[in-house]
């Protein structure tokens, strides 16, 4: 491993749910359970799962934006597990995140030039004039005009809105940014410019993406390497040739398998999992993933497989990966 920008020890995210007639009955649900990883300086870490697995709960604390219940998070080398809010002002000038809704991300009550100075604005940097010259250039960079700073957001499409969102993103130049399902709402014809204009901006500013996602085929496209999630833990994680070809973990493959392949004779990937992702509830005490595993035997539902190395920079959380 190389410089880090980013690294997770067993990071956990605890929410709580009450059940029963009287809300009596109180569940910890680890949304984020006992996490690591680590993202180099310049790359793109992709992390996929269905929803609900946990992936953005992750991104929003390691933004600090939730507060860990266990583990740590590790900074541009600094632990800013804990940190008081006034500590991480200067922090957070370096981790930026765009948004998976563009819409609902932007004020509808401010101008374009509003949206992408306020950040310039929060952290006191430059003159009024300043922040605008700014706005515009980033504006131009992600491929509008610095003509529509007057403008509104509902005045634009919903590709060019997220264009607005990645330019806001910029403005503090940041180190980091986490990317949350930022093409999911996109029509596909968009969701390819939206892929290439991260690409080139990540070349022009060295920036590293965390980037979060469902659909695998788009994270493998944008990510280095990436980590697959399954209620709240990372199952394997891998080079995005190695997840994409030779992917270890069940879980992994059944994702594979939901990719649509018009040719049915290069379906190379076929499994027989059944069921949907487990709803807020007990977690299983040994794999999480055994009530839908077609391999499972008993020892997967009373012993928690750990994450472990099974090849050059591929690791498995499976008791019979090999």
């Amino acid at each position: 491993m190389s410089e880090a920008i980013l690294q997770t020890i067993d990071l956990t995210k605890i929410f709580t749910a009450r059940r029963g007639v009287f809300g009596t009955k109180k569940i910890e649900n680890a949304a984020v359970n006992r996490v690591s990883f680590w993202l180099e300086k310049g790359e793109t870490l992709g992390l996929v799962g269905e929803s609900g697995c946990g992936k953005s709960t992750l991104g929003l604390t390691v933004m600090r934006l939730y507060k860990a219940d266990g583990g740590r998070i590790l900074f541009d080398g600094k632990d800013i597990t804990n940190w008081d809010e006034k500590y991480l002002k200067p922090i957070r000038k370096q981790m930026q995140m765009i948004f998976q809704d563009p819409f609902a991300s932007l004020d509808p009550r401010l101008t374009i030039e509003q949206i992408i100075s306020e950040p310039l604005e929060i952290h006191d940097i430059g003159t009024k004039a300043e922040r605008t010259k700014i706005a515009a250039g980033l504006l131009e960079k992600v491929g509008l005009s610095s003509e529509d700073l007057h403008l509104f957001p509902s005045e634009f499409s919903g590709g060019q809105q997220q264009r607005i969102g990645i330019a806001r993103a910029l403005a503090l130049k940041p180190k980091l940014i986490i990317c949350d399902e930022p093409v999911s709402s996109l029509d596909v014809s968009v969701q390819a410019q939206i892929l290439n204009l991260l690409r080139d901006l990540q070349d022009d500013f060295g920036l590293s993406y965390l980037f979060i996602s469902h659909n695998i085929a788009v994270t493998a496209f944008m990510s280095r390497r990436i980590g697959v999630m399954y209620l709240g833990k990372l199952v394997e994680i891998g080079t995005s040739c190695q997840i994409t070809n030779a992917p270890r973990h069940p879980y992994t493959q059944t994702l594979l398998a939901a990719i649509p392949e018009p040719d049915p004779s290069k379906r190379e990937i076929e499994t027989n999992v059944e069921g949907e992702t487990d709803e807020i509830k007990e977690r299983p005490k040994g794999c999480v993933f055994y009530r839908r595993c077609p391999i499972a035997e008993d020892i997967c539902a009373t012993e928690e497989p750990q994450l472990r190395e099974i090849g050059e920079n591929q690791k498995v959380a499976c008791h019979f990966a090999d």
